[in-house]
């Protein structure tokens, strides 16, 4: 059960990491930097197309690297 853990720890890491590498940035720039946050907080706007997707499955991978790291400790 460890090893099974331990092997989609791994593809779930590698997978989140692609995720999150290829998503698009909200802002760029030191101005972007200052009033990107701003923006998000009060923007309206919705993610659309790929931008949604990649984000909800950014939030999958997470919890699911969260539960998976937990289970790999408890075994330990």
């Amino acid at each position: 059960m460890q090893t099974l853990a331990t092997i989609l720890l791994v593809i779930v890491s590698i997978s989140l990491i692609a995720v999150v590498l290829l998503q698009s940035g909200k802002s760029a720039g030191l101005s972007g930097a200052i009033s990107g946050g701003a923006e998000q907080l009060v923007g309206k706007q919705k993610a659309r197309g790929i931008d949604a997707v990649l984000s909800k499955a950014t939030v999958v991978l997470a919890v699911l690297f969260f539960v998976l790291t937990v289970t790999v400790a408890y075994f330990l």
